[in-house]
């Protein structure tokens, strides 16, 4: 067991939730009605597969091997069927199936920056990449509550 293996284990996950991220903003963009959030998903989505890939090369530097697909938890596949099936009910449904994603992905990089056995190098790209997370998460709240309130 290397001195890395805590580190590479911690971002072998966030590199799963952060590709399931971008795969549900693509299917997002795929489905929205309005082109303005159209776009905005595709942003939030080649957002996502950067900050995966920064993980990722992190993950090699430190001499392991990185994950390259999205989690098999059933909880995730959830949130991808129930925006399948949200699907009808318009762009708001979209949007708070996005920004409920945008929770468990902000509260993981929560959870990793809590972690008080990351190096300081770990902790530190965590603490960079999750600027961008934060910034996507507050993004899609704000979208979902003007959604709900001119509704």
């Amino acid at each position: 067991m290397s001195a890395n293996d805590h580190d590479i284990k911690i971002m072998n996950g966030l590199i799963e939730t952060t590709i399931d991220s971008a795969e549900g903003y693509g299917e997002a963009a795929k489905d929205a009605e309005n082109t303005r959030f159209a776009a905005a998903f595709q942003q939030r989505a080649a957002e996502r597969r950067q900050v995966a890939q920064r993980l990722q090369q992190q993950v090699s530097s430190l001499g392991g091997k990185p994950e390259d697909d999205g989690t098999i938890l059933a909880s995730a596949h959830r949130v991808f069927v129930s925006l399948r099936k949200s699907i009808s009910s318009g762009d708001t449904a979209i949007v708070d199936e996005v920004e409920r994603g945008e929770d468990h992905i902000k509260a993981k990089y929560e959870d990793a920056l809590k972690d008080n056995e990351l190096t300081a190098g770990t902790r530190s790209l965590v603490n960079e990449l999750f600027i961008s997370v934060k910034s996507g998460h507050d993004q899609m709240r704000d979208l979902k509550h003007a959604l709900h309130n001119k509704a």
